[in-house]
C-alpha cells in the first residue's frame, strides 16, 4: 500500500475514533462537523462537493442567486476529483465544448486573487505529439477548426517541440500542436477555492449531510431528505460523480454512467527535469496514448489502456457504490500499463532511470461517448444534471458557468447539444454503456477521422421495421440510439431541447406529452416519380392540389395506416411516412415493388445531405442552432413579425432587426482538389480570420465542393472571394447565389411561365 493511502487511511481511522456516538439518531461526527443553522428552504440544491457541484454553486451565487446550498455526503473533493491528474487544456476536438474549456481556465487564472485562495495553476503550455503521417493530418483538421475560436493553438515542426520539451526523444516525432495556456492545477485547492468564493456570495455548503431521498411537489419543486432535515428546493442540480446512478434511482432514472479504473504513476526527483529553468509543457503522446507533465521535480505519467485492458468498476453499476466509499483508491495494476510505459520510457528517455513513488488508481465516471450529460432532465420538472465528467477538472469551472447562466436566464449561454442529458433513454442499457464506456476509454487517443463509426453495444433495440431488410445494404450510423443508413453499398463499393415539458408547464397548457420515439418509424420518398409510386398504393389524392407542401394527413398505403407530411428535404417532390414500427417493413416492401418500373432505388443521410445542400436547404445543429437566429440564418421567408399573434421567440427576433445583422449565413463554392468541407471549418480573407463553415459537401450535380458559411456582411455579396481552410491549406472559395440546383417545385413553375401558363 503507498504512503500517500497509508497517510488518508491514518487520518480517516482518527477522525472516526474521534467521532463514535451518536445523539438522537444522528453520529456525533455528523452533528459536530455541520456546525452551522440548517436551512429548511432553498433556491437551489446542488447535491455533490466535488469540482463540479462546488463550480455550480459559486457560480450561482456569484451570479445574485440567493439561497443556494450544496450538500455533500462525506467531505468535499470526495469521490473523483481528490485523486485527479488535475490536466487543463483548451484543446478539445467539439466546437463548443472549446468554450467550456476556455471559461474554466479564465477563471482558474483570476480564481486566487479573488477567493484569497491557493489553487496551485501551472500554465506551461501543451504539445500533443504526432508520430504518423495520419497524426499530422488528424492536427491538420483540428487547426482547420480552431482558428475562427478564440484560444491559440500552434501546428509546430520537430525542432520546435524539441525547444519546449528538450527531453524528448525526436526519432519519431513528425510534428506537434502546442497550446498555450494549457497545464495543470491542484484539484483539491481549486475546489477549495470556489468553495471559499460561494460562501462568500452567499451559498450555504453542508457537510457531512448525504441526500437520503428525493420528492417533486405538485407544484414542481423538491423535498430534499437528509439525516438533519428536509429542504424544499425550487430545483436540485445532480453533481454526484460516481454517485449519480444512486441518485438517479431515487427518482425512477438510471443514468449511464459507469466508474472506470484510471492509473498513473508519479516519480521521485528526475535529476535532468530539476536542472530544467522553465516548467516542462504537458505532453500528449498520441499514439503511446498517455500524457506526461512535470510533478515538482520528477514527472507524472498516465496512460489510457487498450480496451481489452481496461477495467471497469461494473459491480458498482449492478450492486451500487459501497456506502463508505470516498477518498480510497482502487489496487494498482502495473502489468495493465507496461506497454505504455514502454513507449513512455523510449519517447522520453529520462523515465528509464525514474524511481516511481506512487501509483494512483482511483475511479472517474464515463458515459457512454465519454461527454458529460448537462442540463435539465426529461421526465420530472427542475431536475437538472451535471454528471458523467471524464475530465472533471477542465470542465468545472465552464460547466459551473454554463449551467447558472441557464438556470438564471432560462436560456443556454451556447449550444452545447452533445451534452444533452436526455440524449440517452431506456435503449442505453447496461451492456451497451459498458461496451461504449471501454470502446471510448480504450480509444482515448486513437487518430479520429470525419464520419467515422464506432460499432461496441450496436445496435441497441432501437432498431426500425425496416433494419433487417437494409443492414446488410447499408452502412449504418448512429442516431439516438437509432440505426440509421448513411450510404447503400453498390456493386463494387468497399463496405465496411426545449426544449416540450417545460413549456408545458410553464405556459399552464392542458396537454398530455409523451414519448413515442420507439414505437414509430419514419420512410422517406422523393423524387419526380415520388407521388406516382406512392399513388398506387393508396386512393388519396396526392395532387398539388388535394395535399399541398407542408400538409400532413392520415392515409392508408398499401392498406396500412400511415401518417404522412408532404415535405421537400432533398429539394425534390417528397413525403415523410410515419409509420408504427411493426408495418415498417410491408410498407417498404410495398413502395419497393410499386416503384420496380420508375427505377426506385435506396439513399441514405449523407446522399441527402448533398442534395439539400445543392438546393440550399439548411440544417439543424449546423446552420441553425442556439447559437444562431432565424434572420441571419436567411430565413425570414417563414418568419412574419408583422402578424398580431404573438409566438415563443417574436419579441427576440423584431429586437434583433432593430440593432441590425452583423454576419449572415452564404453560400460558398470551393475550387479544391481531393478534399471537401465538412462544416466548422476557419474562412480566411485578407489574411484574418472572417468566419466558419456550417456544412460542406460535394456536389455531384455540379461536380464541386460547396458549403454553407457565416461571413460579415461587408463579404456575403454575391462573387465575394474568400479562402477556406483545409487540412493546412487555403482553398480559394466564392459566394455564389443559392441556390445551386433549383428545386422541383420552382422548376416546375419556371417550365410554366416558359410555355405561358399560369
Amino acid at each position: 500500500m503507498s504512503r500517500i493511502l497509508n497517510l488518508i487511511n491514518s487520518h480517516m481511522r482518527r477522525d472516526l475514533a474521534a467521532c463514535r456516538g451518536s445523539v438522537v439518531g444522528l453520529p456525533i461526527r455528523t452533528i459536530c462537523s455541520l456546525r452551522k443553522r440548517w436551512k429548511d428552504t432553498a433556491d437551489t440544491v446542488i447535491i455533490g462537493g466535488g469540482c463540479v457541484g462546488v463550480s455550480v454553486a459559486y457560480h450561482l451565487a456569484k451570479g445574485g442567486v440567493k439561497d443556494v446550498v450544496l450538500l455533500e455526503k462525506s467531505e468535499l473533493t470526495a469521490g473523483s476529483t481528490w485523486h485527479a491528474a488535475g490536466l487543463t487544456t483548451y484543446y478539445h476536438p467539439g466546437i463548443n465544448v472549446k468554450k467550456v474549456h476556455y471559461d474554466s481556465i479564465k477563471l482558474y487564472e483570476t480564481l486566487e486573487a479573488e477567493t484569497g485562495q491557493a489553487v496551485g495553476f501551472h500554465q506551461p503550455g501543451s504539445v500533443r505529439i504526432a508520430s504518423t503521417p495520419a497524426r499530422v493530418d488528424e492536427m491538420k483538421y483540428q487547426m482547420t477548426r480552431t482558428h475562427w475560436h478564440v484560444t491559440e493553438q500552434y501546428f509546430i515542426g520537430p525542432e520546435k517541440v524539441h525547444e519546449l520539451f528538450p527531453l524528448l526523444n525526436l526519432d519519431k516525432v513528425l510534428a506537434g500542436l502546442y497550446t498555450p495556456g494549457d497545464g495543470h492545477i491542484d484539484p483539491y485547492s481549486l475546489t477549495m477555492a470556489m468553495a471559499a468564493g460561494a460562501r462568500m456570495y452567499g451559498a450555504q455548503i453542508y457537510n457531512p449531510a448525504p441526500v437520503t431521498a428525493l420528492t417533486p411537489t405538485a407544484d414542481g419543486n423538491w423535498d430534499v431528505q437528509t439525516p438533519h432535515g428536509t429542504i424544499r428546493a425550487n430545483r436540485i442540480v445532480n453533481a454526484t460523480g460516481f454517485w449519480a446512478r444512486e441518485v438517479g434511482k431515487m427518482i425512477g432514472f438510471e443514468h449511464p454512467t459507469i466508474p472506470v479504473h484510471h492509473q498513473y504513476v508519479v516519480t521521485a526527483t528526475v535529476p535532468e527535469v530539476k536542472a530544467l529553468k522553465t516548467e516542462l509543457p504537458v505532453i500528449r503522446d498520441l499514439e503511446g496514448s498517455y500524457y506526461l507533465r512535470q510533478e515538482r521535480d520528477g514527472l507524472l505519467f498516465g496512460p489510457y489502456e487498450k480496451m481489452e485492458k481496461m477495467v471497469l468498476q461494473d459491480s458498482w453499476v449492478r450492486d451500487g457504490v459501497p456506502p463508505g466509499f470516498g477518498k480510497e483508491l482502487f489496487e494498482s495494476d502495473l502489468d495493465r500499463i507496461m506497454e505504455h510505459v514502454e513507449m513512455a520510457m523510449d519517447m522520453v528517455p529520462v523515465l528509464k532511470e525514474a524511481d516511481i513513488i506512487n501509483i494512483v488508481s482511483g475511479p472517474i465516471t464515463y458515459t457512454p461517448d465519454l461527454l458529460p450529460m448537462v442540463g435539465p432532465h426529461q421526465g420530472v420538472r427542475n431536475y437538472w444534471t451535471a454528471i458523467g465528467f471524464g475530465y472533471g477538472v477542465i470542465h468545472a469551472g465552464g460547466i459551473g458557468k454554463f449551467l447558472s447562466d441557464w438556470i438564471r436566464t432560462g436560456e443556454p449561454p451556447y449550444d452545447l447539444i452533445e451534452c444533452d442529458p436526455n440524449r440517452y433513454s431506456k435503449w442505453a442499457d447496461v451492456p451497451f454503456m459498458c461496451a461504449k464506456a471501454r470502446e471510448s476509454y480504450g480509444f482515448n487517443n486513437v487518430v479520429g477521422y470525419p464520419k467515422e463509426e464506432r460499432f461496441a453495444g450496436r445496435p441497441t433495440y432501437r432498431t426500425s421495421g425496416v433494419y433487417e431488410l437494409l443492414k446488410d445494404k447499408a452502412s449504418m450510423g448512429f442516431h439516438a440510439g437509432w440505426e440509421q443508413p448513411h450510404w447503400f453499398y453498390k456493386p463494387g463499393d468497399d463496405i465496411g431541447y426545449k426544449w416540450i415539458e417545460a413549456e408545458a408547464a410553464d405556459g399552464g397548457y392542458d396537454v398530455d406529452i409523451s414519448n413515442v420515439t420507439d414505437d414509430i418509424g419514419v420512410l422517406g420518398i422523393a423524387g419526380p416519380n415520388s407521388r406516382k409510386v406512392l399513388q398506387k398504393l393508396t386512393d388519396e389524392d396526392l395532387s398539388d392540389g388535394g395535399f399541398k407542401f407542408l400538409h400532413c394527413k392520415s392515409i392508408q398505403l398499401a392498406g396500412i395506416p400511415v401518417r404522412a407530411i408532404r415535405i421537400s428535404y432533398t429539394g425534390e417532390l417528397g413525403w415523410e411516412l410515419y409509420i408504427e414500427q411493426k408495418n415498417m417493413a410491408a410498407v417498404y416492401k410495398a413502395m419497393m415493388e410499386a416503384g420496380k418500373d420508375e427505377g426506385i432505388d435506396n439513399f441514405g443521410t449523407y446522399a441527402m445531405s448533398s442534395l439539400r445542400l445543392e438546393k440550399g436547404f439548411r440544417g439543424w445543429g449546423a446552420e441553425m442552432n442556439c447559437d444562431t437566429n432565424p434572420l441571419e440564418a436567411g430565413l425570414d421567408y417563414f418568419i412574419k413579425l408583422n402578424k398580431p399573434a404573438d409566438f415563443i421567440g417574436k419579441a427576440a427576433l423584431q429586437e434583433i432587426k432593430v440593432k441590425g445583422l452583423k454576419r449572415k449565413l452564404s453560400y460558398i463554392t470551393l475550387a479544391t482538389d481531393d478534399i471537401d468541407p465538412e462544416g466548422n471549418e476557419t474562412i480566411w480573407h485578407n489574411g484574418k480570420v472572417v468566419g466558419n463553415t456550417t456544412s460542406g459537401a460535394y456536389s455531384y450535380s455540379s461536380q464541386q465542393s460547396l458549403a454553407f458559411a457565416y461571413l460579415p456582411l461587408e463579404l456575403c455579396s454575391v462573387g465575394q472571394k474568400v479562402e477556406v481552410e483545409l487540412l493546412g491549406r487555403k482553398y480559394p472559395a466564392m459566394v455564389i447565389q443559392e441556390p445551386l440546383v433549383l428545386t422541383e417545385p420552382t422548376r416546375t413553375r419556371l417550365q410554366k411561365k416558359a410555355k405561358g401558363k399560369p
